[in-house]
């Protein structure tokens, strides 16, 4: 017989053989909050936490622009916009997935763990890419992406495995979360594509390659929604 997976109250009942009630925490739950405010705490520690990669410049430096620049302190302010875009987006991302559940499990919450840590890694990452000493070698570059794929396919991970263990609130069809699914892959693909050209051409093209995802980004949004919509008529 299959165990029956707590519902929050007002929703229907649903049962799947591989969801345990013993560590499932429903929204309606203390531990469900408290667990949110923890992953909420480690994104914004993490986001926090660039500002170490951000070196105070010599007093030399403050004389001109042009040698604030040369400092290096350019390289490294650009470092810290860019991570902490991404990890406030990896934020919203995990915020928009878990508004999607009923509640979280030991599985999905380890999944979750995994994600977070990664996301607190980061801060260490950007600086590879972010000190001038650094910033032009491929390895920095490599692992900086290969650092945000994982993560991207973390949340992803977790996602289904919440489907596939009957956690929706409101259960979507296959063909609609492969059509999700599909549209999630779109940023770490590209990550991981850019770890072969960065080690192959340099970390400049490495770097080139994410800014594809300006154009692929919007451009697999507007093609999943236009896909889902066709679905629905």
């Amino acid at each position: 017989m299959a165990e029956q997976v707590p519902s929050d109250p007002g929703s229907a009942t649903s049962t799947h053989p591989r969801a345990h009630p013993d560590s499932y925490s429903s929204r309606s739950s203390n531990e469900f909050g408290r667990g949110i405010s923890f992953f909420d705490a480690i994104y914004g520690f993490a986001a926090t936490l660039l500002i170490a990669n951000v070196d105070a410049p010599p007093a030399a430096a403050w004389t001109s622009l042009q040698a604030l620049s040369e400092s290096g302190v350019a390289s490294q302010a650009l470092g810290f916009a860019l991570s902490f875009t991404v990890i406030c987006v990896f934020w919203r991302v995990n915020v928009r997935l878990v508004r999607r559940l009923r509640g979280l499990d030991g599985i999905t919450t380890g999944v979750n763990l995994v994600a977070a840590g990664l996301v607190i890694l980061i801060a260490y990452t950007t600086q590879g890419i972010s000190d001038p000493s650094t910033a032009d070698l491929p390895l920095p570059t490599a692992f900086y992406a290969a650092n945000i794929a994982l993560v991207a396919l973390c949340q992803t991970v977790m996602f289904e495995l919440a489907r596939v263990r009957g956690l929706e609130r409101v259960p979507t069809s296959s063909r609609r979360n492969l059509l999700d699914t599909a549209g999630a892959l779109v940023s770490p693909l590209v990550f991981l594509v850019s770890i072969p050209v960065a080690m192959t051409w340099g970390a400049t093209a490495g770097k080139l390659t994410w800014a594809t995802l300006l154009v692929l980004g919007p451009l697999a949004g507007i093609l999943t929604g236009r896909a889902i919509r066709r679905g629905v008529e």
